[in-house]
């Protein structure tokens, strides 16, 4: 019984090692925004680790495949089962942190692959913590499964395809696409609301968080607030910056939300959605190999010019920095201003393009990836 629960523990957790690690390889810099999103003020307040969030990210995903596999191997036990514990003590404390006080709501676990509420993610991790606890209290059972040539070969190759695998998304773009802007969706379709379906939306409650006058807080429903006419006891006051809504049933809800493209004060969403139209995406310029970005502007410009295709650029930049993009190029197609974090899910490049035909996504593009002919009223895309 020992030895099945030891091999179980170890098949289990090396597996799923593997499995997250290899999810978020595939999507490096989805994964260092939600460690950015960690490391904000309102969650852990360690803002100073902000800018290394790229670079984090890299070391934690190859990290944790390779801890998978040496798991798996039966190799480096002490090296392997010390960061696997430290790894899930520090997850399980983050995911419980996320979960109880609501600040977190993806933990980024599995990418966008499998999105976890954060009290899944939370019960999630203390199964992990327990299975990695069978595994170091039967340590000594765990033995190689290979002979020491075949070992150190399996762990040089999986160093070497996690190297490769996540240089190679971070110059071009995620090979598997589970985002909500993935190549073959309708966007207008995507936008619909639950009403505009007959489908069920999810239901929303506020909650009022009150003083009495003994200082004790009272958290209450708008429910409760009016069944019981808190507004009459006049020694309950609320408190406006404590007030906040929460879901309390489940519903459809539009892949694509809180997506407009206002140019100029006008809502021109309709008009940019719809039939052939280029994205330029740049979710912010100081951030963006702004080389790049000048020589697309550049290129569709002049494509938009000789075709008469829609292009239009999408940003959260100021209006002062697109007005100097705008005169260093001769941009002739607008400017949207938009929500940063929307245009970082649609396309992780900084810059990057995307192609919509008969509004319909049909690819997403790296910089590095684009090279556009404006020699005819023909688009040529060569990757």
């Amino acid at each position: 019984m020992k030895s099945f629960s030891i091999n179980f523990s170890r098949i289990f957790v090396g597996t799923l090692f593997i499995f997250s690690g290899v999810i978020k390889m595939n999507d490096p810099i989805g994964f260092s925004f939600k460690l950015e999103e960690y490391f904000g003020e309102d969650v852990l307040n360690l803002v100073f680790l902000q800018p290394l969030a790229l670079s984090l990210a890299v070391f934690v995903v190859i990290y944790e495949v390779i801890l998978g596999v040496t798991l798996l191997l039966g190799i480096w036990k002490r090296l392997t089962l010390t960061s696997l514990a430290a790894m899930m003590a520090f997850f399980t404390f983050l995911t419980f942190y996320s979960a109880y006080f609501d600040k977190v709501t993806d933990c980024g676990c599995f990418g966008d692959a499998i999105p976890l509420k954060p009290w899944e993610s939370f019960g999630k991790d203390v199964i992990l913590s327990i299975l990695i606890a069978v595994l170091i209290f039967g340590r000594d059972s765990i033995q190689p499964i290979l002979n020491f040539r075949l070992n150190r070969l399996v762990l040089s190759m999986s160093i070497f395809l996690s190297v490769c695998f996540s240089y190679y998304v971070l110059n071009h773009l995620p090979i598997w696409d589970f985002r909500a802007y993935k190549p073959g969706t309708d966007v207008a379709q995507a936008m619909l609301s639950a009403e505009e379906l007959g489908l069920k939306p999810p239901l929303y409650e506020t909650y009022y968080t009150m003083s009495g006058p003994g200082g004790e807080s009272l958290e209450i429903s708008g429910t409760d607030y009016i069944n019981k006419k808190m507004w009459e006891k006049k020694e309950f006051k609320i408190d406006p910056s404590k007030t906040s809504s929460k879901k309390i049933s489940d519903g459809y809800e539009p892949p694509i939300h809180d997506f407009t493209i206002s140019i100029d004060g006008m809502d021109r969403t309709k008009e940019f959605i719809a039939g052939n139209v280029i994205w330029l995406i740049a979710y912010d310029f100081k951030k963006s190999n702004y080389d790049d970005l000048k020589r697309l502007t550049k290129e569709l410009s002049e494509y938009s010019e000789i075709s008469g295709n829609k292009v239009v650029g999408m940003t959260s930049s100021s209006d002062e920095q697109i007005l100097k993009l705008v005169n260093e190029t001769s941009c002739s197609f607008p400017w949207a201003v938009m929500d940063g974090t929307a245009l970082k899910t649609i396309n992780r490049s900084n810059p990057g393009v995307t192609y919509l035909e008969d509004g319909i996504i049909l690819k997403h593009l790296h910089y590095n990836d684009v090279v556009l002919s404006s020699e005819s009223e023909e688009l040529d895309w060569q990757e």
